[in-house]
């Protein structure tokens, strides 16, 4: 036993833990924790300009690589309110990340201190566990089960909130002895499986689809493994986009309202068996039940059992971590496929590939300015196949996940549930710290862009280049087409006559916000594009900027200003505003034109 601070033991539990990294603000409740930290010199810290950039930070960092858990500090009072929008976001995906936050001395709570709010009430609704430690010696333990919680069943964040004094009271502790409580996950049973597959066996069109569970289990090899072995085509939701190829030829496409392909959502209404793994049957991956669920038998299998039956009730449901059941799913199909019981989906199977050819969107547009569309096959031109994706919201989210490919399981980084504007930046800049050799993309509207845009800063000060492609259209793009509905066109214009701009600097002019001078004076550096000849070549010198400097480079594309992304309110009655791909030259990816040949 040594005799330490309390604070001093939480930062010796968060080693032994695995935490080397963490996002933040320092603050005068919270300096006992920054003193801890760099007497250590153990975890490496990075300033946020804003406590919620911090938050989304340790998102990014949690949701690029297996096993980790981002962790976000702040001081007392705003600072963990703050933080609310992050927790919300990974709460809502099943993302761990841990906040600490400092707090006034236990003495001058609820006597309306300075910065002194009960954070703890305040996060409960967002949180697995948010707790004020009001014991010096329940510090190391309470550290010990915010990691247990976060990394058992459903992960998701805890919030630490630690009085001034807390942190400061000595303690006797002994680290050479502590180890970490073992997760909880909850795994299926052989009778499971065998029954699952049963029903599967018993279907003529089957799918698997693939939710974030299947990520977060880092479970996505034994996805693809089970699809082979079965020869049933998966569909992925949007936070499982990458678990399979997009170019096997079981990756059926994506199903949704918004985030979708043509042929995903008519390959989910010709089907009469869906096989779900670790989703969550999301509104936007469904919209109604009646026309989701009609005609289909239904196993729901996810590592929460208040999630069996909340949308709608499956035929069949098991409550598992994804990779668990998928190990015995690998495993009961394999040896029936040794034995010849499993039936051939080479037919169903080929009519998905046959749609996956044919139900294109039109992508191959020569419009100056640009339109959406002719963006993003620029991208998948020009970027390579081992490209990370980060995207949060709105027209450029939606329109990226119907037109990019994505080839690889957390390469498409993406905040699904909450959705906040601003999030893309810090959580790309979280990504980077968590993996210094990765080629990452992150993808912004205008708006999204200007939420955070300060946060660019933090990528130049610490040496965290990404690319980063803003499509300007100067509107809240989705906000204005859905309020087509209303008959309206109103407070959505984000365009003005700059008073700053050149006299000849052409159409940007009136798009207001001057996007390349703000990214500069932050520290990185900034190309216009307007046209599709000139994506190539900037897609080529920003590659070489971030080699040279080491900091986001910034690709701003100017768009025409109001174009319609395909959507709808239910998988059968989609709006497509756009003409639709009559041959590969109507939408020229490498995988157009290898499914079309």
């Amino acid at each position: 036993m040594a005799k330490m601070t309390a604070i001093q033991a939480a930062v010796l539990v968060m080693e032994k833990e695995g935490v080397t990294q963490a996002f933040g603000v320092p603050g005068a409740a919270i300096n006992p924790l920054y003193s801890a930290l760099r007497q250590r010199g153990s975890i490496a810290h990075i300033l946020a300009r804003h406590v919620e950039g911090a938050s989304h930070m340790a998102e990014g960092y949690t949701r690029a690589v297996a096993g980790n858990i981002g962790v976000c500090i702040g001081t007392s009072g705003p600072a963990g309110t703050d933080m609310i929008t992050g927790l919300y976001s990974a709460w809502a995906d099943s993302i761990p990340i841990l906040c600490i936050t400092g707090q006034a001395p236990r003495a001058r709570l609820y006597k309306e201190d300075f910065q002194a709010v009960d954070i703890e009430s305040i996060s409960k609704p967002v949180t697995k566990w948010s707790v004020t430690v009001r014991e010096p010696g329940q510090v190391p333990q309470v550290f010990q089960q915010a990691f247990h919680l976060m990394r058992s069943g459903r992960p998701g964040p805890v919030l630490v909130d630690l009085p001034f004094d807390v942190q400061m009271a000595q303690i006797e502790f002994d680290i050479d002895s502590y180890e970490p409580l073992v997760p909880y996950k909850p795994a299926a049973t052989r009778a499971q499986a065998e029954k699952a597959i049963a029903m599967l066996n018993a279907a003529e069109r089957p799918l698997i689809v693939a939710g974030g569970g299947v990520i977060n289990a880092d479970a996505a090899d034994l996805l693809v493994r089970f699809a082979e072995a079965t020869g049933v085509p998966v569909i992925p939701t949007l936070m499982a986009w990458g678990a399979i190829a997009d170019d096997h030829p079981l990756m059926a496409g994506m199903c949704g309202l918004q985030t979708s392909h043509r042929y995903g959502n008519a390959t989910m209404l010709a089907s009469d068996f869906v096989l779900g793994i670790g989703n969550r049957w999301a509104n936007r991956h469904t919209g109604s039940v009646e026309v989701y669920t009609k005609g289909r038998t239904f196993v729901h299998v996810d590592i929460e059992p208040t999630q069996i039956g909340r949308v709608f009730t499956p035929d069949f449901g098991i409550v598992s971590d994804a990779k668990a059941a998928l190990q015995l799913f690998v495993e009961v199909a394999e040896e029936m496929k040794a034995a010849g019981k499993l039936p051939s989906r080479a037919q169903w199977a080929g009519e998905c590939r046959d749609r996956k050819k044919t139900m294109l969107r039109k992508t191959n547009f020569a419009d100056v300015p640009m339109k959406p569309q002719r963006v993003y096959q620029c991208m998948n031109n020009h970027l390579d196949r081992d490209t990370c994706y980060v995207s949060t919201i709105g027209l450029s989210q939606i329109a990226a996940a119907q037109f990019l490919h994505v080839y690889n399981p957390r390469h498409w980084i993406n905040c699904g549930q909450a959705g906040p504007l601003g999030w893309t930046i810090p959580a790309a800049l979280g990504v980077r710290a968590a993996d210094p050799t990765r080629k990452i993309v992150a993808l912004s509207g205008d708006y999204d862009f200007q939420f955070m845009i300060e946060e660019l800063a933090v990528g130049a000060q610490f040496k965290l280049p990404y690319l980063h492609i803003v499509v300007n259209n100067s509107y809240l793009g989705l906000i204005r087409q859905a309020q087509r509905g209303f008959e309206m066109d109103y407070c959505v214009q984000l365009a003005f006559d700059n008073i700053n701009a050149a006299p000849d600097a052409g159409i940007e002019s009136s798009y207001g916000v001057d996007h390349m001078k703000v990214v500069e004076g932050l520290g990185c550096k900034a190309i216009r594009v307007r046209k599709q000849e000139e994506m190539a070549p900037a897609i080529a010198r920003a590659e070489a900027l971030m080699a040279e400097f080491q900091v986001p480079v910034v690709i701003e594309v100017m768009l025409e200003r109001v174009t319609n992304i395909a959507m709808g309110t239910e998988i059968d009655a989609i709006n497509e505003f756009e003409p639709l791909a009559e041959s590969a030259a109507d939408a020229p990816t490498a995988l157009a034109v290898a499914m079309l040949d």
